[in-house]
């Protein structure tokens, strides 16, 4: 079979990856890549959001099954586009992917459904959001409406803070994605990520993960896109990923079902624990996260083609087996490049990948944001490499991860020394 993976970060790698150990793929096309999934598959330079030139691509390559990786092309309906053109894809539709590009709409949605979520208001005028802080004490959470590639949220620890951040949102901070403001009650707890993917019926349960977002040490620091994650999560057992299926995702499959936009391929559930242990949610995504999938295929074992083909085919999800997963444990360290989430520089040259992957058995170090020049692979994005590990505990997998990252020779890049650090000691 050949598999066309719409994408060049590092979860389209990952994925590319995994697919590419399946006896049942003959070739993967990726558009537009990385020098790293130049290994696993052939490269064409066609941007994620570009869409009428990647349903050109598809058009001329005939893949069997198409895979969108980013939620920025599924929010501008690449996924319709592909369906219209007879092309099986692995991703929701337009519609059903508001349930990411919109805050407001999924906060509606879960509110609809009795998902349990933080209280909330949406809102266009200043004046009116300013005064429904009153709602809350600090800290105060803002997020913007739209997409805004993982940084439109702000956690304000004073009022003054709230206030400035309403302006500035409102006032075109990220856009046209600010243009409506979610504001939401802080909830106190543990967040985790849990993964299903769905044919808009069935749901079946992949894995667990965490990820730390905040680009320091101690979870300090400005949100960022992901700086590191692990799989599995302590705080996610069966008993608690029961509790998220039952009163979490079903109802919000059959919520978008019953409103005529039925959602099909992954959903990202971002959940947080509260103290009592009562789950709610932070938000769903469309897609798989970055770093979670890194280190969830990295745990995969067995096939996860015909979950992917299903959910694109209208095949029944319900018959097919569920993903093995690993006993063992992941975990991703992201290196990005000195001056991320804000202005960096492009170009620096990076080494030492042969070498961090020989350091440890299970070691794999997914490219992000890369390019090559000259012959050699250099940094063109914020986030370049997601250096991970799988070993048989937690702690050894961050042990391993770390010791690759030892490896990798790039002066200009920095990493968190700390992933894993609710984990750890726990296995």
């Amino acid at each position: 079979m050949k598999i066309l993976i719409v994408g060049g970060g590092g979860r389209e790698h990952a994925l590319a990856w995994r697919l590419s150990q399946s006896p049942k793929v003959t070739s993967i096309v990726c558009a537009p890549g990385n020098p790293g999934m130049a290994n696993v598959a052939r490269c064409i330079p066609i941007k994620a959001e570009d869409i009428e030139g990647q349903l050109r691509l598809a058009k001329d390559e005939r893949p069997h099954l198409v895979i969108v990786g980013p939620e920025a092309p599924l929010a501008m309906g690449l996924a319709d586009k592909l369906r219209l053109a007879d092309i099986p894809v692995f991703g929701p539709s337009q519609a059903a992917a508001q349930l990411e590009s919109s805050k407001g709409f999924s906060k509606d949605l879960m509110k609809a459904c009795n998902v349990p979520t933080a209280e909330y208001g949406r809102f266009t005028n200043a004046d009116e959001a300013k005064a429904f802080l009153d709602k809350f004490s600090a800290p105060y959470v803002l997020k913007a409406d739209g997409l805004a590639a993982g940084k439109g949220v702000v956690i304000a620890e004073t009022r003054e803070e709230a206030e400035t951040s309403v302006d500035e949102m409102l006032g075109g901070q990220f856009g046209d994605a600010s243009a409506e403001l979610v504001i939401e009650e802080f909830m106190q707890g543990e967040e985790a990520s849990f993964f299903v993917m769905t044919d808009g019926n069935t749901a079946v349960p992949l894995a667990g993960a965490q990820d730390h977002k905040r680009v320091g040490d101690g979870d300090t620091g400005p949100n960022t896109g992901g700086m590191g994650a692990y799989s599995p999560a302590p705080i996610l057992d069966e008993a608690m990923q029961e509790r998220v299926m039952d009163e979490i995702v079903n109802p919000t499959i059959k919520g978008m079902r019953d409103m005529g936009m039925p959602y099909t391929g992954v959903l990202y559930v971002g959940l947080m624990i509260g103290p009592e242990g009562n789950p709610r949610v932070v938000e769903y995504n469309c897609r798989f996260g970055d770093p979670e999938c890194q280190v969830i295929m990295a745990r995969m074992k067995g096939e996860i083609l015909p979950l992917m083909l299903a959910c694109a085919t209208g095949f029944d999800l319900a018959d097919c087996k569920r993903p093995e997963r690993f006993e063992d444990a992941a975990v991703c360290v992201v290196m990005a490049t000195e001056g991320y989430p804000g202005s960096y520089e492009k170009g620096s040259v990076i080494k030492g990948f042969k070498e961090a992957e020989a350091s440890s058995d299970g070691v794999v170090v997914f490219h992000a944001g890369t390019s090559e020049k000259n012959g050699e692979i250099i940094a063109s994005g914020g986030r370049v490499l997601g250096v991970t590990a799988l070993a048989d505990t937690v702690t050894h997998a961050i042990d391993n991860a770390y010791k690759a990252v030892n490896e990798i020779d790039w002066p200009e890049g920095f990493n968190r020394t700390d992933i894993g650090w609710r984990a750890k000691g726990r296995g």
